[in-house]
């Protein structure tokens, strides 16, 4: 059996990481503890790194699976609880504060040909500007015949601690316009492009323009049915009840920051998160862990 390695980089001026083992390839960089792509021999990748990325400190690489903490989106869109918990004087960013800043790399380890890395963040160590709390994340990236993740939340502090999250993964998929998601038959969304409306999906979801969905009370699994790949991505999650399904179709690319006009194309997004009334409050001491673990098999006919 092929040993697994583990090398690390420089990409421009971050710090990464490139895992290999027997059949599949992982990078990912120190800053914001972020996954860049994951591609199985023979296979096409699974999860989507633009070709225009670029890894400049400060800023978050477009593509991969970026860690959105401690809100998701649009602060202002969260529930009050999660609000209340920035206090900064400027405009609170999108998708959260610890996307653009270097985690902890805590340690790797190799056994029975899988590769598990371990990253954190304290807040007590690097405090979070206009977020006085006292916390810990830990990301815990496992690479053997699927890649798994959990994202850890501990309460260090003496109040109860509101967050709302999101693995914003990006997935590769050969053409957005052939593509099914299956598993969401039924469940009730928000559609944001349609003046935050709720409404329920009916069968198995398919694309054809820009979309922008917050589901709710969703399974613990989904399935990326790509026909012209002939593929199946599974996913399996854990510690969550509510997904965001998005795509910026034609218009929207134009107006994206390291995305191609033509990269809507090739990518969806299904971030898998904790939001609106799927949030966690979590008591002085408690945790909570969000998990997910994404595999592929070949789309039977």
């Amino acid at each position: 059996m092929q040993q697994p390695q583990v090398e690390r980089l420089e990409l421009d001026q971050l710090t990464c990481w490139r895992v290999r083992t027997a059949r599949a390839e992982l990078l990912l960089a120190q800053q914001g503890a972020q996954i860049l792509s994951y591609q199985r021999d023979g296979e096409q990748p699974l999860i989507w790194l633009s070709p225009q990325a670029a890894y400049q400190r400060g800023q978050g690489v477009r593509g991969g699976v970026p860690i959105c903490w401690p809100w998701f989106g649009d602060l202002r869109r969260n529930p009050l609880a999660v609000q209340q918990q920035y206090q900064g004087d400027s405009p609170a960013p999108f998708h959260g504060l610890v996307r653009d800043l270097d985690w902890q790399l805590l340690g790797i380890d190799s056994q029975d040909g899988a590769v598990s890395l371990t990253f954190a963040f304290d807040t007590r160590t690097q405090p979070l500007p206009g977020w006085p709390h006292a916390a810990e994340l830990r990301l815990s990236i496992r690479l053997d015949q699927q890649l798994s993740l959990a994202l850890d939340s501990h309460n260090l502090g003496r109040d109860s601690l509101a967050i709302s999250q999101a693995l914003h993964s990006y997935f590769a998929v050969s053409d957005i316009r052939q593509v099914r998601i299956a598993g969401l038959d039924g469940c009730p969304y928000i559609d944001t492009l349609q003046d935050w409306q709720r409404l329920q999906q009916q069968g198995e979801l398919t694309f054809a323009g820009e979309t922008d969905r917050i589901y709710l009370d969703t399974p613990a699994r989904l399935d990326i049915l790509d026909p012209a790949w002939q593929r199946r991505i599974r996913l399996h999650s854990s510690g969550t009840r509510s997904a965001v399904l998005w795509n910026p179709w034609i218009d929207k690319s134009q107006r994206l920051s390291q995305f191609a006009s033509d990269a809507w194309q090739g990518m969806l997004c299904i971030e898998h998160a904790n939001v609106l009334d799927d949030i966690r409050l979590l008591a002085p001491g408690e945790q909570h862990r969000l998990e997910l673990s994404l595999s592929s098999e070949t789309l039977k006919a």
